[in-house]
C-alpha cells in the first residue's frame, strides 16, 4: 500500500502538472488513437447519445485500468468551435484505489481550489483548469477525480454599495 503512495507521488511530482491533464490524457485536445496507444483497449466501450450527438465511452477497470486506480472512464466527443469532435476526449474520471490519493497530495499538486463544496456528505474542489475532485467522508481520502476542459471562473456578484445616509 505505502508503494503505491509513494508511486502515486512521484507520478504527480514528475512534470508541471495542469489541473485538467493526467497521465497524458488533456480533454479537449487528447484523442482516441492517443488513449488506445498509451492504455490499450478498454475493458468496455459504450456508444451514447449526448446532446445529440454521437458518443463514445471508454471504461477502464481491473487490470486494465492504470495502476493505482480502480476505474478510469473516458468519454469523447466534445462540440468545439470547429464542430463536433467525436474522437476527441471530452472528459474523463478517475476512481483511485483507498488511499492512493489524499487531501494534502491534491492541494500539494494542484494548489488551493477556485471552490469548495459540499454535495450530499461529500466535499469537493473544484478548479477552473478542469478539475473536480471528491472526498470521502471524512473529507480525506479521494473517491473520483473528473478532469474537464477549463472551466469559465465562478460569476462573480459584484459589490454592493451601502446606501447613502438620510
Amino acid at each position: 500500500m505505502r508503494a503505491l503512495r509513494v508511486l502515486a507521488l512521484v507520478l504527480l511530482l514528475a512534470a508541471p502538472v495542469a489541473a485538467s491533464e493526467w497521465g497524458r490524457i488533456t480533454p479537449g485536445e487528447t484523442n482516441q488513437a492517443a488513449v488506445r496507444a498509451r492504455y490499450g483497449a478498454p475493458t468496455k466501450e459504450t456508444v451514447q447519445k449526448v446532446e445529440g450527438y454521437d458518443a463514445v465511452q471508454w471504461l477502464y477497470e481491473g487490470a486494465q485500468a492504470p495502476a493505482g486506480i480502480l476505474r478510469m472512464t473516458v468519454d469523447f466527443g466534445i462540440l468545439a468551435p470547429a464542430g463536433y469532435r467525436k474522437e476527441i476526449v471530452r472528459t474523463f474520471r478517475l476512481e483511485p484505489k483507498h488511499e492512493i490519493f489524499n487531501r494534502k497530495l491534491v492541494l500539494d499538486g494542484w494548489g488551493p481550489p477556485a471552490r469548495v463544496g459540499k454535495e450530499g456528505d461529500q466535499e469537493f474542489f473544484l478548479y477552473e483548469e478542469g478539475l473536480l475532485v471528491y472526498f470521502d467522508k471524512d473529507g480525506h481520502g479521494v473517491v473520483a477525480m473528473i478532469f474537464t476542459p477549463p472551466q469559465p471562473p465562478a460569476a462573480q456578484t459584484p459589490p454592493t454599495r451601502p446606501s447613502p445616509q438620510r
